[in-house]
């Protein structure tokens, strides 16, 4: 039995820290903030609460897995799940609205078909198929095995099968999502449809790997789930069972650093003073941060950290009168513009900032870093009385991507301005919303800083292949003998499924060693 010190309470932290418990060892959790969780927030006011960080749980099997492995109590006897249906209703830039059902490809086609015109449902479905195929080929080293040493056989794969395309007297295949929505789904509103699933992520469809694909095709063929008050109920559900395998917590502790002794760690030193001796470090800190693992110099061999991630903007609304029947719990209102957009946010060259294969570059523009006219706006409006003081009100959670706290025109001032024009595009999909508005609260990039310890609120996005290793995310393990990587900023990067995987992994590898060959 060993001691065991994760540094983090975020949701790959305590994944990892509950299986960690239940294979023998003694895990104490170091969390510098006052609360578990990590970015899967809650706020409240007046009787409203609202979610900070995810709204939905695609891939519900990784929780599942997790409570089956350890304990005999299921996580619905923890949380209620219930499946969204619709997955999402999609307003266009044209006027044109589509509702998707979940997780049934014959009702998308047909929905498809009825809203964008015949033979538009047919083209999305042929792309899930080939989604499928890249899923398939991607799922098991990107979800379920650690981070092959030889990493850039992922780099330079592209699992996604483009169909070919003549161009100027060239056969060419699709490379990026950009490429996909224009060559293979031609029609501006189903590129808008995939475009929209790259940006919640913070990616930028222009220069987003062919392979990302599978970001929709992951919603498509396992559904989207909410939990009955809030995907903040899931965090707690995952804190309690780390208590209950005796998992210890220690809130408002910051670890500055990892203790070494002769190439291994020995424990972990905190930024006010003292310490704690520990055989294993399990560390959920972004690299190059108090208590993050080191970062690999270039040319290392090793995945480099992500770089330039975008953030988020959440706008919470509290709303007189009820939410009516009927009323989609997520839509997504397209901006008319997406090309402002793209270029705003990530350049006009659709520049990431990348270096070749397991460069510094990450999902963000090197060449933007502002904020478009008239944003995509994800609008969430749950169902759920545990979220309102009453029936005769609404709660309303508003999402953008933004740049990162400390570019040039991500000021408080111009989130302050963005957040109004959020509001404004909102309206699209809920009429009379600013008649009903009671109050507001923005939650800025300054925020997801505060609470997760990310440099500039930045959100990692899931590792994806191809693309030179740009999406691909450092290894679980370390060059320091007994410290591991957990959570959005190590294999296999953001994302609850991703998070959830992460823990597994980890606890894979300091339990079975580095002969632990992935989840079954």
């Amino acid at each position: 039995m060993a001691r065991i010190a994760v540094i983090g309470a975020g949701m790959g932290a305590m994944a990892a820290a509950a299986r960690l418990a239940v294979a023998g060892h003694r895990v104490t959790v170091y969390e510098r903030t006052q609360t578990y969780g990590g970015a899967v927030r809650r706020f409240e006011r007046d009787g409203f609460a609202f979610d900070t960080g995810p709204a939905l749980l695609p891939l519900p099997a990784v929780y599942r897995d997790l409570f089956v492995k350890t304990g005999k109590e299921p996580l619905e006897d923890r949380v209620e799940l219930v499946q969204v249906d619709p997955a999402a209703r999609h307003v266009f830039a044209d006027g044109t609205e589509c509702a998707l059902p979940n997780a049934s490809r014959a009702g998308v086609v047909a929905a498809l078909d009825d809203a964008l015109g015949a033979g538009a449902g047919q083209r999305w479905g042929d792309f899930l198929v080939r989604a499928r195929e890249a899923w398939d080929r991607t799922r098991r080293p990107l979800l379920e095995e650690p981070l092959w040493p030889d990493w850039r056989v992922l780099a330079e794969r592209e699992p996604y099968p483009a169909v070919p395309h003549k161009r100027l007297l060239r056969t060419r295949r699709a490379a990026t999502l950009a490429e996909i929505g224009a060559w293979e789904l031609r029609d501006p509103r189903l590129a808008a449809l995939l475009d929209s699933h790259a940006l919640a992520y913070g990616l930028d469809p222009r220069t987003a790997p062919a392979s990302a694909a599978v970001l929709p095709y992951m919603e498509h063929a396992f559904g989207v789930w909410y939990v009955r008050g809030g995907l903040r109920e899931l965090a707690r559900a995952v804190y309690e069972r780390c208590a209950a395998r005796r998992v210890g917590f220690v809130f408002g502790t910051e670890v500055a650093r990892v203790v070494e002794k002769d190439g291994r760690v020995a424990g972990v030193e905190f930024a006010d003073g003292g310490g704690a001796e520990a055989e294993f470090v399990v560390t959920a800190a972004a690299p190059g941060t108090p208590g993050g693992p080191g970062v690999a110099p270039d040319g290392a061999g090793a995945v480099a950290p992500q770089r330039g991630l975008p953030s988020r903007l959440t706008v919470l609304l509290a709303l007189r009168g009820g939410r009516p029947e009927g009323t989609a719990h997520r839509t997504v209102v397209h901006a008319p513009d997406p090309a402002q957009e793209f270029e705003a946010l990530f350049g006009s060259d659709g520049a990431d900032g990348a270096g070749g294969a397991g460069g510094a570059g990450g999902a963000g523009g090197a060449g933007g870093a502002g904020l478009p006219a008239r944003p995509t706006v994800v609008v969430t409006r749950p169902g759920d009385r545990a979220l309102v003081p009453d029936p005769e009100h609404e709660a309303v959670t508003l999402t953008a991507t933004v740049p990162a706290r400390g570019s040039a025109a991500a000021g408080q001032r111009d989130l302050a301005a963005h957040a109004d024009r959020m509001i404004t595009a909102a309206a699209r999909a809920v009429p009379g919303l600013r008649d009903r508005l009671l109050w507001h609260e923005v939650r800025t990039p300054a925020d997801i800083a505060r609470e997760t310890g990310a440099p500039g609120g930045s959100v990692p996005a899931p590792a994806l292949a191809a693309g030179r290793g740009r999406l691909l995310h450092p290894a679980n393990s370390t060059g320091t003998e007994g410290l591991f990587a957990v959570g959005g900023w190590a294999h296999p990067g953001g994302g609850l499924p991703h998070a959830g995987m992460s823990g597994a992994l980890v606890a894979g590898l300091v339990v079975e060693g580095p002969d632990f060959r992935g989840s079954q």
